[in-house]
Order: structure tokens, then C-alpha cells, then sequence
């Protein structure tokens, strides 16, 4: 290998490493995050709103009960809506 190319080599696994290094600790500003049933308005859903739907903003209705959102992690059976409370498990409407 000629000194041209270690060189760039080592400067992109360097510049490799120091990506890498700030992607972790943007992960480290983030709250754990879990999925939450029915508490998505329409169309703001994350992904799962059933049959018909493909994943994320597809939910058809407000707090639709199969439809999920993420949210910081033990906050979900804590939030309420006019249909109830969040839910770790799809709510049957």
C-alpha cells in the first residue's frame, strides 16, 4: 500500500470512529423509549394502525387503540386521553 493510501485510510477510519462516538452520545441524551397503544392522533402514529394500513402515520382515527407511538420509557400507562389510558398492549376499540 502506498503512503497516499494509508494515509487516506487511516484518515477515514478516523473520521469512521469519531461518528461513531457522537452517534453514542446522542443515543446517551435520549430516554429509553417504548411503544405505547392509543394515544396517537390521526395519522401520527409510528408504525402498527391494522389492517388497511401499512406503518407509520396511517392510523385512521384519533387514539385509534392498535395504533402505537413512542414515548419515553414508563411514561405510557401514565398518559390519558379522552379514550383512556395508554397502553404497552394493542387496545381493542
Amino acid at each position: 500500500m502506498s503512503e497516499k493510501h494509508a494515509s487516506t485510510a487511516l484518515l477515514l477510519a478516523s473520521a469512521f470512529t469519531v461518528a461513531m462516538a457522537g452517534l453514542d452520545s446522542a443515543r446517551a441524551d435520549k430516554p429509553e423509549q417504548e411503544k405505547c397503544f392509543g394515544v396517537a392522533l390521526k395519522g401520527k402514529n409510528d408504525c402498527a394502525a391494522g389492517p388497511g394500513t401499512s406503518c407509520a402515520g396511517t392510523s385512521k382515527a384519533d387514539y385509534q387503540g392498535n395504533a402505537w407511538k413512542f414515548v419515553p420509557k414508563g411514561t405510557c400507562l401514565s398518559m390519558t386521553t379522552p379514550k383512556g389510558n395508554g397502553s404497552l398492549e394493542p387496545i381493542k376499540n
